[in-house]
């Protein structure tokens, strides 16, 4: 090889070089100016949006449930309506409680949430389209059993949040 050949493959070579260090040092290191991490609302936050849902619909489930157990017990359309409103109502807070940007250990235990609850109103509807109180009686008691998961996941969301407990009544 003639030594004006060897000189310009040495050269290409360290231009090479130099082009891949170059290369690697900027990959390894982070842009002057990285975009900001977006960060959710502040657990304070989200407590309160999650606290407005939760008296929402507790008070209209409250109003629905205590009817059923009181003046309606005995009426079989007035207790149907009963329950199509707390279906409603479960579904409503469903909906709010998708809407609202968790922590990432809480949002799963939301999406957990809405599950069991979603499993609750379909079974509230169930109960709704009973043809008699014996029948409705007896939807009655899976309604309660139905009623632990969502209480367990409400407890871990209210602790994770720095909520008090729910009321329990």
């Amino acid at each position: 090889m003639a030594r004006t050949d060897r000189r310009w493959c040495v050269a290409l070579l360290l231009v090479c070089c130099v082009v891949l260090a170059t290369a690697g040092c900027a990959a390894a290191r982070p842009p002057a100016r990285a975009a900001p991490v977006a960060a959710g609302p502040s657990r304070p936050v989200t407590a309160a949006r999650y606290l407005a849902i939760a008296e929402d619909g507790n008070d209209r489930l409250e109003i629905d449930f205590d009817r059923l157990a009181g003046r309606d017990r005995d009426r079989l359309g007035a207790a149907r309506a009963d329950l199509r409103d707390a279906a409603a109502t479960e579904r409503r807070f469903d909906r709010r409680l998708l809407a609202i940007m968790f922590p990432a250990v809480t949002e799963r235990i939301a999406r957990l949430l809405f599950q069991v609850n979603q499993s609750r109103a379909s079974l509230t509807i169930s109960a709704a389209t009973s043809v008699s109180l014996q029948q409705l009686g007896s939807v009655e008691r899976r309604l309660s059993a139905a009623n632990v998961p969502v209480e367990e996941a409400v407890r871990v969301i209210r602790s994770q949040l720095g909520l008090p407990p729910p009321d329990t009544s």
